[in-house]
């Protein structure tokens, strides 16, 4: 494993450059993987309560026959 110290500008150049030598295939695979690896990714996000969701019920018989 190589260690190597720079700037986030020359990191976020040398990350571009990569990626633009990627064919549009490899680029669309890399976003896959990427989406695929932020799944497990922790989030701050706490799921809602279910009081502060709302619920439409139809309960007029005319919309159910169409």
């Amino acid at each position: 494993m190589k260690i190597s110290f720079q700037t986030k500008a020359e990191s976020n150049k040398q990350q571009q450059a990569a990626f633009s030598k990627l064919t549009p295939v490899e680029r669309f695979y890399a976003f896959l993987e990427l989406s695929f690896r932020l799944k497990d990714f922790p989030q701050k996000n706490k799921p809602k309560k279910s009081s502060e969701n709302f619920v439409i019920k139809i309960t007029d018989e005319t919309f159910m026959e169409k």
